[in-house]
C-alpha cells in the first residue's frame, strides 16, 4: 500500500519488524511534496519511533494475526493459554507478556497477537478485578489526609490506593496504566 493510505491502528513492516501506527499526520508544506509523519510502536520491543514517509512511498502491511484465547494457568514453564477456536494450547514466557502477568486471572479471555506464527503480545480487557494482598492499615481520624497509600495485589502488582482500602478487598484496576479505578462490587 502507499504511505498515503496509512491510518491509525494499521500494522506495517518497518525495518523488518511489525510496527503499529499510533499517530499519523498528512503534511503538505508549501510547494514541497506531501509527506506522512507517523508515530510507530514496535510490537516486538515496545519502543516508539517517529518516522516520515513520502506520500507515494510503498509501505508493506505486516502479517499479524489476532485471535481470542483463554488464560488457563501458570507454572515454571510459562503462562498457558488455549486458543478458543482450535482448542490448541500454548505457553508464553514472562518476557513476551511483560506487565500483562500482573493482570492475568484463570479463565480470563484475552487476545493474542502473533507475527509469522509466533505470539508477540497479549491484549487484555481495559479493567480487571484484583484482591489487595498487602497494604498499610487505615489511620483512624486521618480524614483530612486523603493521600493514596501503596498496596500490592495478589498477582504482585504494586499500585497506590485510597486510604480506606483494606487487605482482602477487591478493587478494579485499569490495565492500561495499572491505576486504581474503584472498589469492586463482586
Amino acid at each position: 500500500m502507499k504511505a498515503n493510505d496509512i491510518r491509525k491502528g494499521n500494522v506495517i513492516l518497518y525495518n523488518g519488524a511489525p510496527h503499529k501506527v499510533m499517530e499519523f499526520h498528512h503534511h503538505t508544506p508549501g510547494n514541497l511534496r506531501a509527506m506522512i509523519q507517523t508515530k510507530l510502536r514496535n510490537l516486538l520491543t515496545g519502543n516508539q519511533t517517529e518516522t516520515r514517509f513520502s506520500s507515494t512511498e510503498e509501505v508493506t502491511e505486516a502479517d499479524v494475526y489476532t485471535y481470542k484465547a483463554t488464560y488457563l494457568y501458570s507454572d515454571n514453564t510459562g503462562f498457558h493459554f488455549m486458543n478458543n477456536e482450535s482448542y490448541e494450547q500454548l505457553a508464553l514466557d514472562k518476557d513476551t507478556l511483560g506487565d500483562a502477568v500482573y493482570y492475568l486471572q484463570e479463565q480470563m479471555e484475552v487476545e493474542i497477537t502473533s507475527f509469522e506464527g509466533n505470539p508477540i503480545g497479549v491484549g487484555l480487557p481495559t479493567s480487571v478485578v484484583l484482591t489487595i494482598a498487602e497494604t498499610e492499615p487505615e489511620m483512624r481520624g486521618a480524614t483530612a489526609s486523603n493521600s493514596p497509600k501503596p498496596a500490592t495485589t495478589d498477582t504482585g502488582l504494586s499500585l497506590n490506593v485510597p486510604p480506606f482500602i483494606k487487605v482482602g478487598e477487591k478493587i478494579v484496576v485499569n490495565t492500561q496504566d495499572g491505576s486504581y479505578v474503584s472498589r469492586s462490587d463482586s
